[in-house]
């Protein structure tokens, strides 16, 4: 029987870490769309919907999925998830430490990056302390990166690897993050002089970028696809929606991005205890989700009041 209650839990919980993480990607195609042409602006959100929510939100999961699970073949990657066959449930089951762990160590590191490196509106006590000791992020790293490997290692040799390929996936994907920074200050200062087209494309490969935290966190609340990409996709077409709409008042909530941080954290930790073994309800991603953007929600409200 099709437990619709918890479908929609995870449905609405993916949607809601998708908005609430890509609020730093909606301000960035909200400056660029502003330098853009009308007609080019309206391509960008139409087709730019498609392009997130099925290509990147649809199709980036599935890879992800198949490589995981190569033995299942392309199709049978996406139609895993309702097969009855005791044979298939046999090797997602094998294969979900080695994916689990990737997701949980990028996730954790990300987290640990904001934490120690990023500027941000302090929301807990002890995040301007951390934040001084900025230097001290690639050793917080690269001794948790050991512990995991040496840990996991003992129970499945690609754990280790999958651990591996998490933290070197963030490195990655950092480092795009922080080319496209650069680039959008740029363009905003009128030193590069690109076409709408040139910027299109710009806006959907910085997309791609930001996504990937998005859906490796979503293997935290479901491993099935189809489950993820209505989430994500709700998710990615409310960012279109605020990234035209309401962007500037989102911002004036300066602490959401706390939220989503302490959220992938939380995730990243889940994703990590799966991984080794722990049962962890699959309604605890979702919840732990609502609690924390809640709270830092309602802390960001409390401030734009007294202001």
């Amino acid at each position: 029987m099709v437990d619709w209650f918890s479908i929609g839990l995870i449905v609405i919980g993916l949607a809601l870490f998708e908005v609430i993480i890509s609020i730093d990607n909606a301000i960035i195609n909200a400056e660029v769309l502003g330098t853009m042409s009308k007609k080019a602006r309206r391509w960008f959100l139409l087709w730019g919907i498609l392009i997130a929510v099925f290509l990147v939100r649809g199709l980036l999961p599935w890879t992800i999925l198949w490589i995981s699970n190569p033995s299942l073949g392309f199709l049978g990657s996406f139609t895993a998830s309702f097969s009855s066959d005791p044979n298939v449930a046999k090797v997602i089951e094998e294969s979900a430490p080695t994916l689990l762990i990737g997701g949980g160590t990028f996730l954790i590191f990300l987290f640990f990056h904001w934490l120690f490196l990023e500027p941000k509106h302090y929301g807990l006590i002890g995040e301007k302390f951390i934040e001084r000791q900025g230097v001290w992020f690639f050793a917080v790293v690269s001794v948790l990166l050991v512990a995991i490997v040496w840990f996991s290692i003992k129970i499945n040799p690609l754990m280790a690897l999958g651990a591996v390929i998490g933290s070197s996936a963030f490195f990655i994907t950092h480092g795009f993050k922080e080319n496209a920074e650069q680039a959008e200050k740029r363009m905003l200062e009128g030193s590069t002089h690109m076409s709408d087209i040139s910027k299109i494309f710009y806006l959907e490969v910085i997309d791609t970028t930001f996504s990937i935290d998005g859906i490796l966190g979503a293997f935290a609340f479901t491993f099935v696809l189809p489950i993820i990409l209505v989430g994500n996709g709700i998710g990615a077409i409310v960012v279109r929606q605020l990234t035209v709409m309401n962007i500037e008042n989102v911002k004036k909530y300066k602490y959401l991005k706390n939220g989503a941080m302490y959220s992938i954290f939380a995730l990243g930790i889940v994703m990590t205890g799966h991984s080794f073994g722990m049962h962890i309800p699959e309604w605890l991603s979702p919840v732990v989700t609502f609690m924390i953007i809640g709270f830092f929600f309602w802390k960001s409200y409390k401030d734009l009041k007294k202001q």
